[in-house]
């Protein structure tokens, strides 16, 4: 449905519900659609979308209908990815992983492609569908399996400044284009990461001890120094007031360890400036070193084991 970046927005109308399924169940993922009230009532829909390379934005306008993601739409290709929902007018039902989320004007919700979920709107309504690959987060899935079906937004301190944003966003759809329209995705997400990691701080401990959440809160600190030539692992349990010991305890019973983490997570902010348009003409050992990887020898070796090719190559293929 959603058009290279180079291209104008895709528009597609649909003028009765069967046409409606077919668009709905193309522009992400595959989706069951049923209309609230039964019966062979007039009905029309519009998807005005724009893919920017590994995120996907479409405003949704449409009569009232109810779509479904069940466990037989379900596959490991499309469940790799996280769904946010800005409510621009109308009103919404999200259900996902026994929770319900009331959607008014102005306030979002995030939901989980790789499990069962039900979005109904009983009126006319206006949403904007923001979807990208679960890793761009930075956040631990348990975190994320809390916060499914969860209306943030009005009321929200962080919630109070990505709303208008995010709605800006959907009015700039005819503009979006090229690497500049990819890098103000990225940032939204970027944005977006941040209030729900403010949100699942403040969650209560789920454990007895407190591991869990502390293990997940010493990761996404660790995301935010990975430029830092200081991170260690004596830095990390310092600012966690705990010793090198509990820390490495932290990580061996996750199955890894801190060394492994931080690694895959300064790669992985390599492999994503690698991809950047905007970034073709900084070198290749540059990138390596504003992610914590000054040695280019080093950087190439642990990027082609990560990823199957040299930072070069993996740039040249994008």
């Amino acid at each position: 449905m959603v058009k290279p970046a180079d291209a104008a927005p895709d528009v597609a109308h649909a003028s009765n519900f069967p046409e409606w399924k077919r668009l709905v169940s193309e522009s992400f993922v595959p989706l069951e659609a049923t209309p609230v009230q039964p019966g062979p009532a007039a009905f029309s829909g519009r998807l005005t979308g724009r893919r920017l390379r590994e995120l996907a934005i479409v405003q949704v306008d449409a009569m009232p209908h109810c779509v479904e993601r069940t466990p037989e739409l379900i596959n490991g290709a499309d469940g790799g990815f996280y769904k946010l929902s800005l409510q621009l007018s109308g009103t919404g039902i999200l259900v996902q992983d026994g929770r319900e989320a009331v959607l008014e004007p102005g306030d979002l919700a995030i939901y989980d492609t790789g499990a069962p979920y039900t979005l109904t709107f009983h009126e006319q309504f206006t949403t904007l569908v923001l979807m990208f690959p679960k890793q761009l987060l930075g956040l631990a899935p348990e975190d994320m399996a809390e916060m499914t079906a969860v209306r943030l937004g009005r009321g929200h301190r962080l919630g109070r400044a990505v709303v208008p944003f995010l709605t800006q966003i959907g009015r700039m759809l005819p503009e979006l284009d090229g690497p500049i329209g990819h890098r103000l995705a990225m940032n939204t997400v970027d944005l977006l990461s941040t209030l729900l990691a403010d949100e699942a701080h403040a969650l209560p401990d789920a454990d007895a001890g407190g591991q869990e959440r502390l293990l997940r809160r010493v990761q996404h600190f660790i995301d935010g120094q990975l430029a830092n030539p200081d991170l260690s692992p004596g830095y990390i349990a310092a600012a966690h007031f705990i010793s090198v010991r509990s820390l490495h305890k932290l990580f061996e019973d996750s199955g890894t360890t801190a060394a492994a983490w931080i690694r895959a997570r300064r790669l992985d902010g390599a492999r994503r400036d690698l991809s950047d348009p905007l970034q073709a003409d900084v070198p290749v050992g540059a990138i390596g070193a504003r992610w914590g990887l000054p040695d280019p020898a080093h950087f190439s070796r642990v990027f082609r084991a990560a990823y199957g090719q040299s930072p070069s190559a993996y740039r040249a293929g994008r």
